[in-house]
């Protein structure tokens, strides 16, 4: 156990001059008395259970004083720190939020699949870093590298359309993502860049981006997402949204160019359940031990000796109150 405010426990000192100033007038103090011829009665008769019992209030008084001092000081309890080996490594999102990400394909649409399974594979890995980088006709990062899971799973709930120029810069999505993960000093750093289109956009080329990439050292898996043939895709119109098909156009071949340049793997997503499979497979790729130092959890000890000095308080109240009562 150590003291979060050890400077605090000074204030024992004055319990410790109460006690001293009770001690100083119960011996020094001058009592009424008077002359008899003898006190053999009173001596006979010993000390009465009275003239012990009125001490304890004092005495309880006292106590809660002392406890309260050390719960103020906040008492802590505590462990050593360890080294143990975990599974981590640094992990970006680069996910494409043009609006044909909105196909229906996926339920209830590509985004949103893409979103709540990226949600569950981030919780399923607490040892990680991870970020978030999002693209269309630019790209921006939406959450840097960080382990606050909450943060990062709030911020990907927050993912959508509509929020940047409308394309497809797959480039530049991909530039964007190696820049926030090429200063980071793990051994092991992976992007999973999610797209279901055609680069149309952006001023970095998608091959000078997994250049960059390949020079840090940093791997692309590349993930298609899209149906085969066809897809609904909701078009708003004078009577409402109408769902009308649409073609699927992915560039699987720049897909798979930029994960091979990089030792990464490309994949094909068609439904939610494939896409799921898809995340659980690269979830068991990529598991590096790495030593990191385990920090101990500390719990809080203020609490019971607060109670423990409301209780002697109360002990206090309820022993004088009994006290004047008897008789003299």
């Amino acid at each position: 156990m150590y003291f979060e405010y050890p400077y605090l426990l000074f204030l024992l000192l004055v319990p410790a001059l109460l006690v001293a100033r009770y001690v100083w007038l119960e011996v020094k103090e001058k009592r009424p008395h008077m002359r008899v011829s003898s006190a053999n009665a009173w001596e006979a008769g010993g000390r009465s259970a009275l003239e012990i019992v009125r001490h304890i209030p004092f005495v309880l008084r006292t106590a809660a004083l002392c406890l309260l001092v050390i719960a103020i000081a906040r008492p802590r309890s505590s462990s050593q720190m360890e080294r143990t080996d975990t599974e981590g490594i640094d992990i970006i999102f680069a996910m494409d939020v043009s609006t044909s990400m909105l196909a229906r394909d996926f339920d209830p649409d590509r985004l949103s699949a893409a979103k709540d399974i990226a949600i569950e594979f981030i919780a399923q890995r607490p040892s990680d870093r991870m970020g978030i980088v999002v693209f269309a006709g630019e790209s921006y990062t939406q959450c840097p590298l960080t382990t606050d899971r909450a943060t990062l799973i709030n911020l990907m709930k927050e993912v959508q359309t509509d929020l940047i120029e409308d394309g497809t810069a797959i480039g530049n999505g991909l530039a964007t993502a190696v820049a926030r993960m090429k200063d980071s000093d793990a051994k092991s750093r992976v992007i999973i860049l999610l797209t279901d289109g055609v680069n149309n956009m952006g001023e970095i080329d998608p091959e000078m981006a997994t250049e960059i990439a390949k020079t840090y050292g940093i791997r692309v898996y590349t993930i298609g997402v899209g149906a085969n043939g066809e897809a609904p895709y909701p078009v708003q119109t004078p009577w409402g949204i109408e769902l009308r098909r649409v073609p699927v156009e992915i560039d699987e071949a720049l897909l798979k160019t930029i994960a091979d340049g990089t030792g990464g793997r490309y994949f094909r997503a068609t439904d939610n359940t494939k896409l799921s499979e898809i995340y659980a497979e690269i979830g068991r790729m990529e598991k590096t031990r790495t030593s990191v130092d385990s920090f101990p959890v500390y719990k809080d000890l203020y609490k019971g000796y607060a109670i423990a000095a409301l209780v002697c308080l109360l002990l206090e109240l309820l022993l004088t109150a009994f006290l004047r009562k008897m008789p003299c």
